[in-house]
């Protein structure tokens, strides 16, 4: 109903689970020990691929083989069509150092949400794993909130209409239209 395809059946995973609810289950808890992990990291810390590696791998490393690599497969998102799994490292170092540089230089609240924006739609976009980019580049955006001083975010919800808005905003950023995007990220942003 919201334009995004789903796996109509569950990956494979390490463990043989098949129930999608006990999977959702183990990858939930994934990801709230990632998060964990992210906020015990130095908010001075720069953000690399090996971190990225690292943090998609602490978040699905018990279900799944592919946890903490990059993607080798051709796949698409709804109507976005990755980057070619062989360009992958060379956009994922050119965004971190884009990343980087934008957060090194960020000042004002436009600067903090334009950075926001950017971690997470260009994370996304690059698709760099076989699955597990949007939760990974949430995480990747909230590494960013925290060294600015800002709680973590969520951009959508599951239940309502939330998730069918930020999928109509990573659509418009799609097009170079980051309004809807960054207007997300603006009405959760909390600092400390």
């Amino acid at each position: 109903m919201d334009n995004t395809n789903w796996t109509p059946i569950p990956d494979e995973n390490k463990l043989g689970l098949t129930d999608k609810n006990i999977i959702n289950e183990y990858e939930a808890k994934g990801i709230a020990l990632t998060e964990l992990f992210v906020f015990q990291l130095d908010t001075e810390i720069e953000i690399s691929t090996q971190l990225l590696l690292q943090i998609h791998c602490f978040a699905f490393a018990e279900l799944y083989e592919w946890a903490g690599l990059w993607r080798t497969t051709i796949v698409s998102v709804g109507q976005l069509i990755p980057p070619n799994p062989n360009q992958i490292l060379q956009l994922m170092y050119q965004f971190l150092d884009n990343l980087n540089f934008k957060i090194k230089q960020a000042i004002t609240l436009t600067d903090h949400l334009d950075c926001l924006s950017f971690a997470h739609y260009e994370f996304v976009r690059i698709h760099p794993f076989n699955n597990g980019n949007g939760r990974t580049g949430r995480i990747l955006m909230n590494i960013v909130a925290l060294k600015f001083g800002y709680k973590p975010l969520e951009l959508y919800h599951r239940e309502g209409n939330s998730r069918k808005v930020y999928i109509e905003a990573m659509k418009s950023a799609d097009k170079g239209d980051f309004e809807p995007l960054t207007n997300l990220i603006r009405k959760e942003l909390i600092s400390f």
